[in-house]
């Protein structure tokens, strides 16, 4: 494909929650916006707001020079990147590349290596913070990479994050940390689950007992974030189930490649993954509690009247 000359577009390829947010957050900085998707609805609710959408990611490398890749695996990432109507092919000498995705850390050196050899820069920068602060340009940034590409993206990094950690000079660093966000995250939701199932089946209250939780040593981040949705019957998928599936065996996968055991890492995972077996992959990721109710007599909160029909 005959390369043409790079505008100061930025390109967002993938406009889930997190990447929809992002996009707007772009938009809203002030910058250009091109985003791409596979959903065609997804594509005219971006373009509703201002921006522009292309169909697929080969058409927006012909416009972009900056491209945030906001999709789910590694897998997503070399199909948007390296597969039929990628954007490898189209996208002008020194255009950047700003990989957001939860990969292993040997996927992004690999995959930086081979961005250089395609004459592009490229940022390991997966993110943190959920949907609501990618839409308020409020994430953080754990990523790696040269100081060319750090300078390439620096209008897009500061519309899109309120912190960006430069963590290495290559990608691998960024997935590295954040593959131990991921880590504790999953233990975290599954230990949350584990032990609001421990106080609802002796009998507690479970509204007091996250109450008194969260004023204990015990409170985690997760703990405080993902219990109300348990209580409130709430699993719309903020973050799904099948996210930490996905994350917690890169995990598992680095732990091989290290040769370093991590039990607890696995003992989440199992869970995780009986959830998803069980039907709720799609659901919040707080619906790992619901293994418990599926093996004991444990009774979970039941949506009110209102959350039934709907109603905010």
């Amino acid at each position: 494909m005959q390369q043409q000359s790079p505008s100061s577009a930025v390109g967002v390829i993938g406009l889930g929650a997190m990447g929809m947010g992002i996009a707007s957050a772009l938009l809203e900085a002030g910058l250009p916006v091109i985003g791409c998707d596979v959903s065609a609805s997804t594509r005219d609710a971006f373009v509703a707001q201002g921006g522009r959408s292309v169909a697929t990611p080969a058409e927006l490398a012909a416009e972009c020079d900056v491209v945030v890749l906001v999709v789910v695996n590694a897998e997503q990432v070399e199909a948007v990147l390296f597969g039929e109507q990628g954007a490898v092919a189209g996208l002008a000498p020194g255009s950047l590349v700003i990989q957001c995705a939860t990969v292993a850390p040997s996927f992004a050196r690999s995959l930086g290596e081979r961005l250089t050899a395609a004459g592009l820069e490229m940022l390991d920068a997966p993110i943190s913070g959920g949907a609501a602060k990618a839409r308020s340009g409020d994430l953080s940034v754990m990523s790696s990479g040269s100081e060319a590409a750090y300078a390439k993206g620096q209008a897009a990094l500061e519309a899109m994050a309120a912190t960006v950690y430069r963590l290495g000079d290559t990608p691998g660093a960024g997935s590295s940390v954040k593959l131990v966000n991921q880590h504790l995250a999953g233990v975290h939701i599954a230990a949350a689950a584990e032990a609001m199932a421990l106080g609802m089946s002796m009998g507690i209250d479970p509204d007091t007992l996250y109450e008194v939780i969260t004023h204990s040593a015990g409170n985690s981040w997760m703990f405080e974030n993902r219990v109300p949705h348990i209580l409130k019957a709430d699993y719309t998928p903020l973050s799904a189930v099948d996210i930490f599936v996905k994350d917690l065996n890169i995990v598992h996968q680095t732990g091989r490649e290290l040769r370093l055991s991590m039990p607890v890492a696995a003992s989440a995972l199992q869970q995780f993954t009986a959830a998803s077996g069980a039907g709720f992959g799609r659901e919040d990721d707080a619906a790992v509690i619901k293994v418990y109710q599926r093996l004991s007599a444990l009774e979970l909160p039941a949506a009110n009247d209102a959350q039934r029909e709907g109603e905010p």
